[in-house]
């Protein structure tokens, strides 16, 4: 965990939500991954990946009404913020499908839906080309690994007014990059956390890997959604 205060962050956002978790530690090749499971027993698994350098409350908190129709099983991305092993692990290789396979066989779940947006889709990305067969169906939401938009777009929007945030914590040039990465909707809480993480946390940099062609072979269900 990364102590800029985010134990108090990632419990307070837990309270908002209007359900049971339970909190489990999982030994992965890679290192524990705590993992957050809610939803009916008997719903059908869906696994919620964290989108980059944001805490896994917070991606869940975009998916509220899946909760109570599936059985979820929402994981701190192992690097990332949140109560997982601090290791980073590869994007531009197979580690993250056994990071999440490995995942899979402590809940001894053989095939599961999976939702992800930004960083998370690409794990999914990374899942469904050295282990396709473990996904049932995915949802990407502007998923890392492909190339999508303008790179001069994302450094005009983004990248330099993070570079002038951290230079002067100016809450307007956070708003920018709030605006910028959600299409003007992200909340004050969002928004104030967002902020946190760009100065107390290391970001992950390391995208996953552009996958491979073969990927698109029409044998996996996949929804992708672009901004």
């Amino acid at each position: 965990m990364k102590q800029y205060d985010g134990d108090t962050v990632i419990e307070s956002y837990l309270r908002l939500f209007d359900a049971e978790f339970d909190r489990i530690q999982v030994d992965t090749r890679f290192g524990q991954t705590h993992t957050l499971v809610t939803g009916p027993l008997n719903g059908k698994p869906l696994f919620i990946l964290q989108g980059g350098n944001c805490i896994n409350p917070m991606t869940l908190s975009w998916f509220t009404p899946l909760l109570t129709k599936f059985r979820i099983y929402a994981p701190d991305t192992i690097g990332h913020p949140g109560y997982s092993s601090e290791s980073r692990i590869s994007a531009k290789d197979e580690s993250f499908a056994l990071w999440v396979s490995d995942l899979m066989d402590h809940f001894n779940i053989k095939q599961s839906g999976f939702i992800g947006p930004s960083y998370g889709a690409g794990i999914i990305l990374r899942l469904a080309t050295y282990m396709p067969e473990r996904i049932a169906c995915s949802v990407l939401v502007a998923p890392s690994g492909l190339e999508i938009g303008s790179k001069l777009t994302m450094i005009k929007k983004i990248l330099l007014p993070l570079i002038l945030f951290n230079r002067t914590s100016s809450d307007n040039q956070l708003q920018n990059i709030a605006d910028a990465m959600s299409h003007h909707s992200m909340d004050e809480l969002d928004k104030q956390i967002l902020g946190e993480l760009f100065t107390s946390v290391k970001l992950e940099q390391n995208m996953p890997k552009q996958t491979e062609n073969y990927l698109w072979n029409g044998a996996l269900s996949i929804k992708t959604i672009f901004g």
